[in-house]
């Protein structure tokens, strides 16, 4: 008889036994491996074999008393990552909900996240009647004027990781590496992207860069409507106020342009 049904509930155990070990030495500091094996109720070859995994992974570091583990750095870096995202829609968020009463349209934020742009906040305008909601969704990189702003100064070899391939979701999608290098070139050169019925047809938007103490590019500030409404003309007026507003937010976060 096959065992293939059997290796996704192997699977599944395994991860629920690894969360385990670090919930249990975040309460308990430095454990070892006999305790943990009590506690998870598995043998004490099978808890070893799940820590060893985890520090391979920089979760979990061997304590100086020879034996024990207790968390490793890699559990900073997560939390890190997860404490900069809040952290900028903390901030953000009074200078969004001023840019979406001044411009009428629909506020954004992303960060990156993988192969996509996740839009961790937003704030709809007086246009947008039923503006749709874009919050905890992933958008491709390569078809946004958030995904663009968080492309543009990553090394060309990162870019191309995180792209892969092009869909075309519009004709005016990008669909070719050496188009978007080109666009991510003018991005950086003009300080904003745009993004005309690339996503969808219909849809413009215009992002500029959040920035962290360090000067790097951690999320993107967009403005997003309907194309009838954000012209050509209304984006020239607009850009100025986004880019105001980005600065701003990277300010808070402590970046300084002087």
């Amino acid at each position: 008889m096959s065992n293939s049904t059997a290796e996704p509930v192997s699977g599944v155990q395994s991860v629920e036994r690894a969360l385990a070990i670090l919930d249990l030495l975040a309460r308990s500091g430095e454990v070892g491996v006999t305790t943990i094996a009590e506690q998870l109720g598995v043998h004490k070859s099978t808890a070893f074999r799940l820590v060893t995994t985890l520090e391979r992974g920089g979760l979990v570091e061997q304590a100086q008393d020879r034996g024990k583990y207790r968390l490793g750095m890699g559990v900073l870096r997560l939390a890190g990552a997860t404490t900069a995202r809040l952290d900028v829609v903390q901030e953000a968020r009074p200078i969004c909900r001023r840019l979406a009463a001044s411009t009428g349209e629909t506020i954004n934020i992303a960060v990156l996240s993988g192969r996509s742009a996740l839009y961790v906040d937003q704030v709809a305008g007086s246009s947008s009647l039923q503006p749709h909601n874009w919050v905890g969704q992933h958008i491709p990189l390569h078809a946004a004027s958030n995904g663009k702003v968080l492309l543009s100064e990553l090394p060309a070899a990162e870019v191309d990781r995180a792209v892969g391939t092009m869909t075309a979701f519009t004709d005016a999608t990008l669909t070719s590496k050496a188009a978007l290098r080109r666009e991510l070139a003018e991005v950086r050169e003009r300080g904003y992207a745009l993004a005309v019925d690339e996503l969808e047809v219909g849809l413009t938007a215009v992002a500029g860069p959040i920035r962290n103490a360090h000067g790097d590019v951690i999320a993107a500030l967009s403005v997003s409507g309907p194309t009838f409404r954000l012209d050509a003309a209304r984006v020239g007026d607009v850009v100025p106020e986004l880019l105001a507003a980005a600065r701003e937010i990277s300010h808070r976060l402590g970046w300084g342009d002087d």
